[in-house]
């Protein structure tokens, strides 16, 4: 179907026009070619030739750099060649040096064998042998030695290069001519994660230093507000960025959708999501939809199904679901049935969020703000085939970020990405790597600082004095019980490891807080598409217990905390009324209870008898001076003054996630009308995690653009009630349950206070 006719029928129809928020003409892009097309080896010229590809600008300007022996960053659209930049000018180094070799991670391992494919058809393209193979987890002992020895491109993900590091005498003749470190999806190193994966690459660059090689990196990412500062934190190193995207594209219409125009929904965001689906696929539109959750992916899939078997059953088995739980072969028959066009919709997670090939669409439907814009743009380029006009829709949650979102379009499409926050100083994390490190040759305080920074002394010491390493005359050297690797986990800060067992097998491990927060007695776990409910808590055996029930509910935690300051490290004036601090803090999470939701829908609520977590962190805190409080306090009244401080914590931390890669559940808060800490009025805002891994530090660097966001979020929700509603300053973590909240309180006080 024409989609100017569909847009234009849209705005006609009377449900649908009112709840589209805006619609964003994305006008379409002609290429931009690079002007050299035979600087190359025969074998790729020939390649490039035989397939009719043309090297775009930015995939030129990544091959001159790597010539140039430059460590370079890659940060533009979904779809635009970034694999081809940096296959090119590998493959040509590749050629030209017969010992050279390539190490490929990728952050799963699903992308992992997804890309193999696509090494594959280059090396058979170029006909140079590069023997490439996929080394992690899954890979047979009986094949392993034969790669370690004769691949000359290795495909892995960060936890497999963990576990192979300490064994790194194996893969001595890998490690001494390794000439390039790609890291694709790089964006999705941030936060824990992303900090633990920097300092893993420190620890592997120290390897390959040893054996004599210093690879060129090459990032690929998506595009991010800091890409040189990423780059850097993540690596250690200098890089050239490359970020202006010769690609074509063609027109791109961008609905942003949202059931709570009205500040209540008439039906919940993932029926509009199956009504809207159902719509598109009806106009002869190829449409991935994708979903926050693999529950909902069932759900609006089954829901689809059963409504086209009435009107349209030529359709219904022309739709399918997609997520991660799905044996390889099932996923492989769904991405080629859908690339070859046999499939007219599948329902997804993020799953087919990046990487994947399965071909151009028509449409995407993005059901709930996906967490950053960088996923949103990623989800949203699934969509348009050649310089065909596509369709990209945006349906919100009734939540403060996807209501920001919907009420001020012009920040969404015109704001610089999110920042992505990567911590190397954290002591609790960078601690575990250095363990790591003299578990795998001795470390030494003259050389290894440049990997591990200038604390790295004191770390040493703190490790000793606790008998996890030994001076000897070599350096310092692993002398803890078990393997380093074990204690030191890539997706979690503490080595305090939960279980999750249901039926005496292990569904999965996680941290001590994220066990109080997602498996507490009650709470429901989704597992490969399965849900689970915890059945019992054993904090003695750090083990959730749980049981497979097919129930169509989640829960959300109810959380409250108490702040300390231990140090102020930095403070600015905003203006005579707003101070802002930066610095550590004593946090005590107390986790009080639960609420069950179905849909967006509290359905219940349930007491936890949990003791509280205490850990230091980082960060910013403001004080309301004593003369905007007595002022306020007298217009407005006590309770509503204190709802208002309420209020803003909870929406500050509902729109952080906005400007910093983050979930809301990785910030913590506190508000009170007196703290004894300052001795005023003050709203703490913190990182979740010990040690803190710099999400408030940024904020602190940013705060002004934060806060006028906060503001324009209460002060734009059209809600009338007066503790305001979900889509403006509750929070589904509140300890209070949305109690003493004000949202002409808040307002107030933050005209004051910016004024």
């Amino acid at each position: 179907m024409d989609l100017v006719r569909l847009i234009e029928a849209f705005k006609k129809n009377e449900w649908i026009a009112p709840r589209i928020s805006h619609i964003e003409l994305i006008d379409k892009k002609d290429a931009s070619y690079s002007e050299i097309n035979n600087d190359y080896p025969d074998k790729i010229v020939s390649y490039l030739k035989n397939r009719g590809i043309k090297l775009y600008s930015h995939q030129y300007k990544v091959l001159k750099g790597v010539r140039n022996g430059e460590n370079v960053i890659i940060t533009t659209p979904t779809a635009s060649g970034k694999t081809l930049a940096f296959n090119i000018p590998i493959f040509e180094r590749l050629s030209e040096q017969k010992n050279a070799k390539a190490l490929y991670i990728y952050p799963t391992k699903a992308l992992t064998n997804d890309q193999l494919k696509v090494v594959k058809e280059m090396e058979e393209g170029t006909e140079i042998k590069v023997n490439p193979a996929v080394y992690d987890g899954d890979t047979p002992r009986s094949k392993r030695v034969a790669i370690r020895k004769s691949s000359r491109i290795i495909l892995s993900n960060p936890f497999e290069i963990h576990e192979i590091l300490p064994w790194h005498q194996k893969w001595g003749a890998f490690f001494s001519n390794l000439s390039f470190i790609v890291l694709d999806e790089a964006h999705t190193y941030r936060g824990v994660f992303g900090s633990n994966v920097a300092l893993l690459i420190r620890r592997l660059l120290r390897i390959c230093s040893l054996y004599g090689s210093s690879p060129q990196i090459i990032i690929s990412s998506a595009t991010l507000a800091n890409p040189e500062e990423f780059a850097n934190k993540l690596t250690g190193l200098d890089f050239t960025l490359v970020n202006e995207d010769g690609s074509p594209r063609g027109r791109k219409y961008f609905v942003l959708y949202n059931p709570y125009f009205s500040g209540i929904g008439a039906l919940s965001t993932y029926e509009e999501t199956k009504n809207l689906f159902i719509l598109l696929i009806e106009n002869g539109l190829q449409t991935l939809c994708f979903t926050t959750s693999r529950k909902m992916a069932e759900v609006i899939t089954m829901l689809t199904k059963r409504d086209l078997m009435k009107h349209a059953p030529e359709l219904a088995d022309k739709v399918s679901s997609y997520r991660a739980g799905y044996l390889p072969e099932e996923r492989r028959k769904i991405e080629n049935k859908l690339k070859n066009s046999e499939l007219i919709g599948v329902v997804s997670t993020n799953a087919l969020e990046v990487g994947i090939d399965v071909g151009s669409l028509d449409a995407v439907i993005i059901s709930g703000y996906p967490g950053t814009v960088i996923s949103t743009w990623q989800q949203a380029g699934r969509s348009g085939r050649g310089m065909d006009d596509s369709l990209a829709i945006l349906v919100a949650f009734q939540n403060p970020l996807d209501q920001y979102i919907m009420r001020h379009p012009d920040e969404f499409f015109k704001k610089a990405h999110e920042y992505a926050i990567i911590d190397v100083n954290n002591p609790y994390i960078l601690s575990s790597h250095i363990m790591c490190a003299a578990s795998e040759f001795p470390v030494k305080e003259s050389v290894d600082e440049a990997y591990f920074g200038k604390e790295f002394s004191n770390h040493l010491k703190a490790l000793s004095d606790i008998g996890l390493v030994t001076s000897t005359d070599s350096g310092w050297v692993y002398s803890g019980s078990g393997r380093a690797t074990e204690k030191a986990r890539l997706d979690s800060i503490s080595s305090e490891v939960y279980k999750v067992v249901a039926n005496g097998r292990i569904l999965e491990t996680m941290s001590k807080t994220q066990a109080f927060r997602e498996a507490h007695p009650g709470a429901v776990l989704i597992h490969l598409g399965e849900t689970y409910v915890v059945s019992e808590l054993s904090l003695e055996n750090r083990t959730a217990y749980a049981d497979k029930e097919d129930v169509d509910y989640y829960t959300n935690v109810i959380e409250n905390a108490d702040v300390k300051i231990i140090e102020k490290i930095k403070e600015k004036r905003i203006n005579k009324n707003l101070k802002v601090t930066f610095g550590n803090v004593s946090a005590n999470e107390f986790y009080l209870g639960y609420y069950v939701k179905m849909y967006d829908k509290i359905i219940g609520s349930y007491e936890l008898d949990l003791p509280p977590i205490n850990f230091d962190t980082t960060s910013i805190w403001f004080e309301i001076s004593d003369e905007i409080k007595d002022n306020l306090r007298k217009k407005l009244g006590e309770d509503a003054f204190m709802g208002g401080l309420h209020g803003i914590e909870h929406a500050m931390i509902g729109i952080m996630p906005f400007y910093i890669m983050c979930d809301r559940w990785d910030l913590g808060g506190l508000s009170t009308n007196l703290s004894p800490e300052t001795g005023k009025a003050t709203i703490f805002v913190y990182d979740a995690f010990e040690g803190g891994i710099g999400l408030s530090e940024k904020t602190y660097e940013i705060f002004e653009e934060v806060l006028e966001a906060t503001y324009k979020l209460i002060k734009d929700c059209p809600c009338e009630e007066e503790n305001g509603c979900p889509a403006c300053i509750h929070s589904p973590k509140c300890g209070n349950e949305n109690e003493t909240l004000n949202k002409l309180g808040a307002i107030k006080i933050l005209e004051a206070i910016l004024s």
